[in-house]
């Protein structure tokens, strides 16, 4: 898959893609013999997996040293392992920080709606008093 066609399928632009691969994220993709980059099955999941942890907040630095270990082969299992569960539990403490953030929002959000639905109903009780009235 020419790059062009990871950028579109991904929602990553070309210059992201040629990053990533330049800092290690990517390994070097393979190239035809006009140069153009030829990304394969595993760079396309490597592409998905660090598209989907960089949108979840993971630091490129940690990505980095991942892909290092994962580079360095199965002795790193264990210290790659600490390393998602460490960025889990981080991610789990922004998602709740997010959730009651979340919530302060609908509650503040209702108040409005409740306040906006009440001036509506004394609007039309003024309406519907000037009807009796005349």
């Amino acid at each position: 898959m020419k790059i062009a066609e990871v950028s579109q399928h991904f929602g990553i632009s070309s210059d992201t893609l040629r990053y990533y691969e330049r800092i290690g994220l990517i390994p070097p993709v393979t190239r035809k013999e006009s140069g153009i980059r030829d990304y394969g099955d595993l760079d396309l999941r490597r592409v998905e997996f660090t598209k989907c942890m960089r949108s979840a907040g993971l630091p490129i630095e940690v990505l980095i040293e991942y892909f290092g270990l994962v580079q360095q082969g199965d002795k790193t299992i264990e210290a790659r392992k600490e390393i998602l569960q460490e960025q889990r539990e981080l991610l789990a403490t922004r998602m709740a920080e997010m959730q009651k953030t979340l919530d302060i929002l609908d509650h503040k959000i209702e108040g409005y709606e409740n306040a906006v639905l009440k001036k509506e109903q004394e609007m039309i009780q003024t309406e519907d008093q000037a009807l009796e009235i005349n």
